[in-house]
């Protein structure tokens, strides 16, 4: 049985790859607390991402909405700080959340509106945030100052030339104390860490030692003037690396403790029979800053990139824990999204969901009852860099397009069925079906004003 109004934690890695963790595979290093959750939990093996990309894969998070219809559809950058912003013509996610009772809090990446915008997180709903507003600014573990709601937190010994404070060590322990903290309430916690996103840097500590010397290495250095930590810095700029392989191990080792402190957490104030945990990434692997997922395989089985609409840039592990409600050591196949966490989060605490989305509830297939679970017809994505790129899932079936914006490029098509990996593309041989997926990539999206994405123009058209 369901407990009235759960406490909800939703804890999103960013740029992990799918198979970056020790139960998906992952052998060169060690991620305990995080295969927990898996392990005793429930594995969704075919979830995926908003995007490949940070700003819009948050927005399809928020809003309910694929990336066709989302407000933010890329990372478009306002300066001195901060991106385009969400507006404030819909609920949201944390606003139908906060208007249900709950406690809310988001700690770690923002990205969707800075301080005072209609994006601003207070705004959106979240009664705390504390971390990065800015994710150009967040390419940097050791900034001079981040966010508590309006006000400026300065680290000290911080000045972007001395790195005194690990930042994400800072707003975990802010974490911590929100869960202490309304621990007698109702409570949503979203935790969009900053790892294992470049820059490759971690404090040299016990983690580091662990992972220091384990792998074969070469040093990556940026030639880029502002790259390194000094006074001509460029936060958007990432810093050399000596020893860019163990970083990277180090830096996703230390979310996993992250993530066993969050559990021991719940565990030490009686909590976990009424909260549900789940743990995902943002996108797939990235490629920046020296770091080598090749070398690790971080993207599993699957092709592509952070950036790619392939397996590899797009679908990403999901694990949901919750002692006594869903299934220990349980797998589900379920098809799902970003977009689906709203109507589920808003279904488990009994908020209403006004206005049109595009995501599905899924607590049936939380609780193992997978006859009464609807389905999607499709799943679809757009990627506004790159020439422009499009991808579709219906069924088994997945469409890709690229370089969108050049005209009439040929749809790949691939049953991921037979083909996870996506290296059959067998579209000459079905172009009924070829036909039907480039019709629902125009029916799936409206226009936007702000995301100009021409691509109406399709092959067989």
């Amino acid at each position: 049985m369901i407990p009235e109004k759960p406490n909800i934690i939703y804890i999103l890695a960013d740029d992990l790859g799918y198979g970056d963790l020790g139960f998906t595979g992952q052998e060169k290093f060690e991620t305990p607390n995080i295969d927990r959750l898996f392990e005793d939990g429930m594995f969704f093996t075919d979830h995926y991402a908003g995007s490949t990309v940070s700003a819009p894969s948050r927005s399809s998070l928020m809003t309910g909405q694929h990336t066709g219809n989302t407000p933010i559809r890329g990372n478009i950058e306002i300066y001195p700080e901060g991106q385009h912003p969400l507006p404030d013509d819909q609920p949201g996610l944390a606003r139908l959340l906060q208007e249900a009772g709950y406690a809310t809090g988001a700690f770690g990446k923002w990205g969707l509106g800075f301080i005072g915008t209609t994006g601003d997180p207070n705004n959106q709903g979240f009664d705390i945030f504390y971390g990065y507003n800015c994710q150009r600014i967040a390419h940097r573990y050791y900034p001079p100052y981040i966010w508590h709601n309006e006000e400026q937190v300065f680290l000290e010994g911080n000045d972007w030339t001395n790195k005194e404070v690990y930042a994400q060590d800072v707003i975990q322990e802010k974490t911590l104390a929100f869960i202490e903290e309304n621990k007698d309430n109702p409570f949503f916690l979203f935790v969009p860490s900053l790892i294992p996103h470049a820059e490759l840097i971690v404090p040299d500590d016990t983690i580091w030692q662990r992972y220091r010397d384990k792998y074969p290495e070469t040093p990556w250095i940026n030639q880029r003037e502002g790259a390194e930590y000094g006074p001509d810095l460029d936060p958007i700029l990432y810093a050399s690396v000596e020893k860019p392989r163990a970083t990277y191990a180090a830096m996703v080792a230390r979310l996993d403790m992250y993530v066993g402190q969050i559990m021991d957490k719940i565990e030490a104030l009686g909590l976990e029979e009424n909260t549900l945990i789940m743990f995902t990434s943002d996108n797939g692997p990235h490629q920046e800053g020296g770091n080598d997922p090749e070398f690790f395989n971080s993207r599993g089985d699957f092709r592509g990139y952070k950036r790619d609409l392939y397996e590899g840039g797009i679908r990403v592990p999901l694990a949901a824990f919750w002692p006594g409600v869903i299934a220990e050591g349980s797998t589900s196949n379920h098809v799902s999204a970003f977009w689906d966490m709203l109507p589920t989060f808003s279904e488990l605490a009994g908020a209403e969901i006004p206005g049109k989305i595009d995501g599905i509830s899924f607590v049936p297939a939380l609780l193992g009852n997978n006859e009464a679970q609807q389905q999607h017809e499709y799943l679809y994505w757009e990627f506004h860099e790159r020439n422009g790129r499009q991808a579709l899932r219906k069924g088994d079936w997945k469409a890709v397009r690229y370089n969108v914006f050049q005209g009439d490029n040929p749809t790949e098509l691939y049953d991921l069925r037979t083909d996870p990996s996506e290296s059959n593309d067998i579209a000459k041989q079905h172009p009924a079906i070829v036909q039907r997926m480039e019709e629902l990539m125009i029916e799936a999206r409206t226009d936007s004003e702000i995301f100009d994405f021409q691509a109406t123009t399709v092959s067989g058209q």
